[in-house]
């Protein structure tokens, strides 16, 4: 090894510290800033209850604090009835209880379930831990009845530590239920959402179309576990894209062209570890030409993943289509290494009982779900989607390490 690659490795390795070392120090920060804003939110519930004071002494607090601390920000009344709000959504016990299901969840014997969701029973058994969380009144001074280093241990060791303040403001206004704001935490920090994005999640209902929904799929029969739970985890219904200019009656080439030119986009949607492979792949097989409208690759599921694009509502006989072309695809792009090729129709609509009745008797995985056009998604967001040119690295990537392996 040459001296000049040692120091650069020597480089790569000291750069990988600094950049930790950023992360944490953030994280530390952000923990204890809202650990701040949830003992002041505290403070003032207490004597509002204590003193009587009505919600009007919100005002009277802020103008006070702006009058003493001129050079401090974040005080506004609004954001003081945010603090309130937040302290009367995550009482200690509350934290206390979110802390039991993280450990629940991530024990040997459980999956990491609403991290990673490997398979379904466990994310039963993560139901049910959530279901258990209720939120108590306050009836209580938790900050005068613990011992403060306590209370910070237990606070920044809680999920409720690791995302930021204005995710939080998201969430608390979204009015959902404490199990469900639990999961969309837990996505938010897997994934590293941004407040937009997980806006985003929450508008377009991505725990009901990803959790609560029933999906017509067959990877039960086809898959072993526990890939087959996380392929039915990983599959949404309905999957909603953002398709500037496109018609109502839009044709399949019209929606699939703007996917891919909005790939990172649609990959969002897709959710995380999909890596784009091709559009209208060519495969000749005998005398005729074929090709392929979509395929995919999942860094997860290890396997192809093959995307039939339909601007009508689902027919029987689309399933033949998709089973021919996982069956191509397995002979022709499929490596020893690589998982099953997993087939997902998308289709304008579908009669849910035809579809099921459909996939039975095929022994390829394949999975049917509605989409939507929506023009819903903001400018804003795409600086915090990943570029084609990332999707790409990623893939190249995971070919190289196959390689390396082989």
């Amino acid at each position: 090894m040459s001296k000049q690659k040692e120091f650069n490795d020597f480089i790569r390795a000291i750069g990988l510290e600094i950049e930790q070392a950023q992360v944490k120090l953030i994280s530390a920060a952000n923990a204890q800033m809202l650990l701040h804003y949830w003992k002041i939110g505290h403070f003032i519930l207490l004597h509002q209850k204590k003193l009587g004071w009505g919600g009007k002494i919100i005002e009277r607090i802020s103008n006070a604090i702006r009058e003493i601390y001129p050079e401090k920000k974040g005080y506004s009344p609004r954001n003081l009835k945010y603090m309130c709000q937040f302290a009367k959504q995550y009482s200690l016990n509350t934290i206390s209880q979110l802390i039991v299901a993280d450990k629940e969840l991530e024990a040997p014997s459980v999956a990491k379930v609403l991290l990673a969701a490997k398979t379904l029973n466990d994310f039963e058994f993560g139901q049910q831990v959530v279901a258990q969380i209720q939120i108590p009144d306050l009836n209580e001074n938790i900050i005068a009845q613990q011992p403060a280093a306590q209370i910070e241990q237990i606070f920044t060791n809680s999920p409720v530590a690791k995302i930021n303040w204005a995710s939080h403001v998201i969430l608390m206004n979204s009015k959902l239920p404490l199990g469900v704001r639990y999961w969309y935490m837990k996505q938010a920090v897997e994934f590293g959402w941004s407040r937009n994005i997980l806006d985003l999640q929450i508008e377009n209902g991505l725990f009901q179309r990803q959790i609560e929904k029933q999906k017509v799929n067959n990877f039960t029969a086809t898959l072993p576990k526990p890939q087959s739970d996380l392929a039915n985890y990983l599959l949404k219904d309905p999957y909603i894209f953002d398709l500037a200019g496109v018609k109502d009656r839009a044709d399949e080439r019209d929606i699939e062209e703007q996917l891919v030119s909005h790939v990172t986009k649609y990959l969002l949607e897709m959710g995380t570890g999909f890596a784009f492979v091709a559009r209208q792949k060519h495969f000749q097989i005998g005398n005729k030409d074929f090709y392929v409208d979509l395929i995919l690759y999942n860094i997860k599921l290890r396997a192809y993943v093959v995307v039939e694009l339909k601007a009508t509502p689902f027919k029987p006989e689309y399933a033949g289509q998709l089973n021919f072309y996982i069956n191509v695809v397995d002979d022709k792009l499929k490596e020893p290494h690589d998982n099953k090729t997993i087939g997902l129709l998308l289709c304008r609509g579908k009669d849910e009982i035809m579809a099921q009745y459909a996939l039975e008797g095929y022994n390829q995985p394949m999975g049917v779900s509605d989409y939507q056009l929506s023009k819903a998604i903001p400018e804003e967001l795409k600086s915090a989607l990943p570029t084609i040119e990332e999707v790409e690295q990623e893939l190249t990537q995971l070919l190289e390490q196959k390689d390396h392996k082989e």
